[in-house]
């Protein structure tokens, strides 16, 4: 088993907008756009713009954080000073992290048939720290982030990498993600089995892919692993 971490076993959405929020009113910017909703949807906007370009190789991890910093505050910070805003973020972020109620449940009842890792798009330092806080981190055979491994999902590579920690090929591998595109169609497009954890509900703002078996509660996945054929046996899979 691969894992996606933020929005997938972590509530990054609520823990993000929530975290800023008080993040914003400590440092007196909730009404510098219009509103705390407008701030919100900036910074939304903002990171969404920034993380896309380090997504495609464009700048660094460090470097789209501090980009974000300075677009939503429309200021030209330096380095150092881009990078303390952030970390006053990140502090007021961390208090509202948490796992999905789903994930540990789904974790204790996989535990003696499957091996697991994660894939995140984020980085390593970022993704080991959050699941050393949330309990969970020794769950993992292997964390891999694309800003270590160079290439990020949906490239292919990056999935191939996961199965390659594992050693196994990618036909004994599932992968469970939030993203219908980056997750969901890029693991079925690399071979693995494709699980998409729709945690909208059937609400996203894009069309579910062809490939990934959808489900809206990782109580699900059990059954979906179990019911597989590709495998022979349920006791096949890792």
């Amino acid at each position: 088993m691969v894992w996606d971490v933020d929005d997938t076993l972590f509530d990054h959405t609520t823990a993000d907008r929530e975290g800023m929020r008080a993040h914003l009113a400590a440092e007196g910017l909730l009404d510098a756009h219009g509103g705390a909703e407008r701030a919100l949807a900036h910074w939304k906007e903002v990171t969404q713009r920034h993380w896309a370009r380090f997504s495609a190789g464009e700048t660094t991890f460090e470097g789209q954080r501090r980009d974000r910093v300075r677009a939503f505050l429309g200021a030209q910070l330096s380095d150092d000073e881009a990078d303390a805003w952030f970390r006053r973020h990140v502090a007021h972020y961390e208090a509202a992290w948490s796992l999905f109620p789903d994930v540990l449940p789904v974790l204790d009842a996989l535990a003696a048939g499957h091996r697991h890792a994660v894939l995140s798009n984020s980085s390593l330092a970022v993704q080991d720290h959050k699941l050393r806080v949330l309990g969970v981190h020794d769950r993992f055979e292997a964390i891999l982030c694309a800003a270590e491994l160079g290439v990020s999902k949906p490239a292919a590579a990056a999935f191939l990498a996961a199965c390659e920690a594992l050693s196994l090929p990618p036909h004994e591998v599932a992968y469970v993600g939030d993203h219908p595109e980056i997750d969901g169609r890029g693991a079925a497009e690399a071979g693995l089995l494709s699980v998409w954890i729709d945690r909208l509900d059937g609400h996203a703002t894009v069309d579910p892919p062809a490939g990934p078996h959808r489900i809206v509660t990782l109580a699900e996945l059990p059954a979906v692993l179990g019911a597989d054929t590709r495998f022979g046996a349920s006791s096949t899979f890792r």
